[in-house]
This record gives C-alpha cells, structure tokens and sequence, in this order.
C-alpha cells in the first residue's frame, strides 16, 4: 500500500494554513493555531484517530476565531480528502457512538465523495475555554464540504460543553479511522456504481 499522506498549504488575507496528515499514523500531532481549546481538539483527533497531524496556523485573530477555525477545517478536509486518493480498498463507512463522562456522541462518515452535514448539539455556552462554541459546527461543515464525505454528529446525551465538543471531535476521529481503513475483502471501490 502507498502511503496515505497529504500536505496543503493555503493562503488568504485571512489566514495561512499549512496541514500535513498520515492516515496511517500512530496519533502524533503537532498543533499550532493560536487557540488553545481548538489546538486541544485537534490533538484529541489525531491521537484517537491514529492520524499523524501537523497543523499550522497564522490567522487573523485580533478580529476573533472564525476564520481560524474554518479555514483550518477547510483544509484538514482538502488534505483528508487527497490522502485518501482513489478509495480503492477501504470501509468508505465509519461510525462511532463515544461516551465521554455524562455525554454521548454519535458520529458517522461515508466517504462518498457528495458533501453533507447533519449537525445536532445545543450548548449552553457562548465559549469553551478560547474557542466559540458556534464555530464546531462551521469546523465540522468545512471539513465536510472540503473532504466531500457525508458526516453525522449528534450529541445524544450532554451537560458539560467542554465534553460535548470534545466528544465530537473524538467521534468524528473514530468514524473516519474505520470509513479510511483497509478491508481485504474490497476489491476497487465500495459503490455498485464502480465509483465514488
């Protein structure tokens, strides 16, 4: 098997991102993106997803957090999307149900290749720690679209936000480790229409 690996570098008046990922990593990461919740968040992912991930950031946060975030979201699904290549071989479906003390989150992934999200969460805060509790959807929405997977995340049971976003991104880890693992089994790609 190639290596899975992707490296993206972009570019705006807003920000500038540079995000590398191994799909078949062992969970190391090294996150810089000025805020330190979401910094939090994306280690959580690259160490229960077993992704190695590289994710650097200079953004414009003297306006505040949102193009940070959805930029880099922009980009982690520009670079998931490329590492994965042409899907030959792999689950294409992912799902995790992740209990995190009173919370419960459900994530599910298809990678097959049409964008969409389904969002379900209701915080009872306007922040965590440095980061808006509104930008986890625009995260979750960017790497979506971005990675043109469909993606499910419902908070089925929560009360302590930091849990519930943390939860999420945890899940969402988990799913997409199961949707982009090998299966013997597949041979091409998993579609009775011969493409994704």
């Amino acid at each position: 098997m190639k290596e899975r690996i992707s490296k993206i570098e972009r570019v705006t008046k807003e920000t500038a991102i540079n995000v590398c990922i191994n799909l078949d990593g062992t969970g190391q990461s090294d996150i810089h993106t000025g805020i330190g919740f979401f910094d939090h968040m994306l280690d959580g992912f690259a160490r229960h997803g077993l992704f190695d991930l590289s994710v650097h950031v200079d953004g414009d946060l003297e306006v505040d957090g949102h193009h940070t975030i959805e930029d880099t979201g922009i980009v982690l699904g520009t670079a998931i999307k490329e590492a994965v290549g042409e899907k030959k071989g792999i689950r294409r479906y992912g799902s995790m149900i992740l209990p995190m003390d009173e919370t419960l989150v459900l994530s599910a992934v298809d990678l097959c290749g049409r964008p969409y999200l389904s969002f379900t969460a209701e915080f009872t805060r306007e922040m965590v720690g440095d980061m808006e509790t509104e930008m986890v959807r625009e995260f979750f929405y960017a790497v979506s679209y971005a990675a043109s997977m469909n993606l499910h995340l419902k908070v089925l049971d929560g009360g302590n936000n930091h849990h519930m976003v943390e939860a999420m991104f945890k899940a969402f880890a988990k799913a997409l480790d199961e949707a982009v693992s090998y299966d013997p089994r597949i041979s091409g790609v998993l579609s009775t229409k011969g493409s994704l």
